[in-house]
């Protein structure tokens, strides 16, 4: 999507705002105050994201990990860090987090600008400190010019990168699948796919909008949907100490399912039959904490027939977003 532009004057430097162009049927977005969105920050922020300096051994950058191709999510089912470390879960789509309040999978990061800045320190992920990082680029004239024109410094530290990267995802949206050409009345469904959207909002088909209605395809809640009877992960628990939160994980948006396998918080499904399959034939009802909203969770699931799996597999593909994962604007800088 496009950008709007406005000039802000900040004392000697002028960066230009930015406001990001959204269809009406999207929700607002409110950025914080402290690190409104500017040209000159979200390019920052684009560099930032290329750059492999950014790991201890200058071998990985945010990229490594969230590849375009893959909708800014990693194929691999746990991503591995420089020292060739797994990691304990699969890495998140980076997609319209503009419109989400809490970030990583257990939701233990209330700000983007603040869980951009755990995954370089993270000895199993990038593994190198904000200040090395700095200090190696201190006499980059190209970043210097860059950090100048985005916040008025020449010593930035590494709030200012944090703050550049976050602009940088915010402006990463996917508005313009073929479900919302359809919305737009721009573009008609097949009968596969109309089917599957009646099952995905039908309590007696494949019964997905509880989680995953609304325009952004998640509610950004978190939910334990029954993976396992007896699960490893306590996820959001251990974050909050909080008994009822144990086994939950963040809803996950559909948009660009096709392009973002493998699927779960820990890449267990390969592919997006397996996971339709699961959500009709293999919920552990059992499971604790299950989410009361796993209709006929007691029968295994919503027991959808081959046919109707098919349907809703065609849907969900309407939410794929070609402009999206080849949007220049979020390619390589360098």
């Amino acid at each position: 999507m496009g950008c709007q532009k406005k000039t802000i004057v900040h004392s000697s430097y002028q960066p230009t705002s930015l406001v990001i162009n959204i269809p009406n049927n999207f929700p607002p977005i409110t950025h914080p105050e402290d690190n409104p969105l500017t040209e000159e920050g979200v390019e920052l922020g684009r560099h930032l994201f290329w750059e492999n300096k950014l790991s201890g051994n200058n071998s990985m950058s945010c990229a490594s990990c969230h590849l375009p191709q893959n909708a800014f999510s990693d194929p691999k089912k746990v991503s591995i860090g420089i020292h060739g470390d797994s990691g304990k879960r699969n890495a998140m789509v980076l997609q319209n987090l503009a419109w989400s309040e809490s970030f990583f999978w257990d939701g233990r990061s209330l700000t983007l600008e603040e869980q951009i800045l755990i995954p370089v320190l993270d000895s199993t992920e990038m593994d190198e400190t904000w200040s090395n990082f700095l200090s190696e680029i201190e006499f980059d004239n190209n970043y210097r010019n860059l950090f100048y024109e985005a916040f008025g410094t020449l010593s930035p530290d590494s709030t200012h990168a944090a703050k550049a990267l976050a602009q940088f995802v915010r402006t990463m949206v996917s508005t313009n699948s073929k479900y919302d050409r359809y919305l737009r009345q721009e573009e008609a469904l097949t009968q596969d796919e109309t089917a599957g959207l009646a099952s995905f909002n039908d309590l007696n088909g494949g019964d997905c909008f509880h989680c995953h209605g609304g325009i952004l395809g998640t509610d950004n809640s978190f939910k334990n949907n029954g993976l396992d009877e007896f699960p490893v992960d306590s996820g959001r628990g251990l974050f909050t100490g909080i008994s009822s939160d144990n086994f939950k994980f963040k809803v996950p948006s559909i948009r660009n399912i096709e392009y973002s396998a493998p699927y779960m918080h820990d890449g267990r499904f390969n592919t997006l039959d397996q996971v339709i399959n699961f959500y009709s034939i293999g919920v552990h009802p059992n499971s604790p904490n299950i989410d009361p909203l796993i209709e006929f969770a007691s029968q295994g699931g919503v027991q959808l027939n081959p046919q109707e799996r098919n349907e809703l597999k065609a849907f969900l593909l309407t939410f794929s977003d070609p402009e999206f994962i080849n949007n220049p604007n979020f390619s390589n800088p360098f």
